[in-house]
């Protein structure tokens, strides 16, 4: 009976916690962009599934996706490079079957998976705050993935994929400068 007593009142907390962002600042907006949204951004909305597709069937380096990427016209930064660079590396070829599915539900978008600013915003406010266990830290790659393996981090509902996708975006992305970031989510 107990034991029904803590689950109970640690998924109350974990419902709480995940609500407090909407309190104030409801978006991820304020952080830089993730890899899913650069992409879209590049290919132009609505998602064209011919346009896509050349994308999400490759598979290249980061390097050779950041080769790929700088060749094209376009207002793309450095780090927005490196972004969609190790995006692409780390999640294409989307699964097979993906895009064909997302394109006769009228969104070929849909077959993208997940970029590190949603795995971000999604799975650390569970825990602590955004802020100061994510947006404050500065670490490579390898420092990112290697957080993973903290005890309280072992569990978080990602899959591997998913921790390169994180780890690739925050190394390029973080730390973030404190002014750029809404005081109700500085602390």
């Amino acid at each position: 009976m107990r034991s029904i007593g803590n689950l109970a009142l640690a998924v109350l907390c974990a419902g709480l916690s995940g609500m407090l962002p909407a309190h104030g600042q409801e978006t991820s907006d304020f952080m830089p962009k993730g890899g899913k949204t650069l992409l879209i951004e590049m290919l132009g909305l609505p998602v064209d599934a011919a346009a896509l597709r050349p994308v999400a069937t490759a598979r290249r380096t980061e390097e050779e996706w950041h080769a790929f990427l700088a060749a094209r016209e376009g207002p793309m930064s450095e780090p927005e490079l490196r972004t969609l660079a190790g995006y692409l590396a780390v999640n294409m070829p989307v699964p097979a079957g993906a895009l064909e599915s997302a394109e006769k539900k009228g969104d070929p978008g849909a077959a993208l998976p997940p970029d590190g600013r949603e795995l971000a915003w999604n799975q650390c406010q569970f825990c602590h705050s955004l802020f100061a266990s994510h947006l404050t830290q500065d670490r490579d790659v390898q420092g990112w993935l290697g957080m993973f393996e903290s005890p309280f981090h072992r569990e978080i509902g990602m899959n591997q994929r998913e921790r390169e996708t994180f780890a690739r975006y925050s190394a390029v992305n973080m730390p973030m400068k404190i002014e750029d970031v809404p005081e109700d989510l500085r602390f």
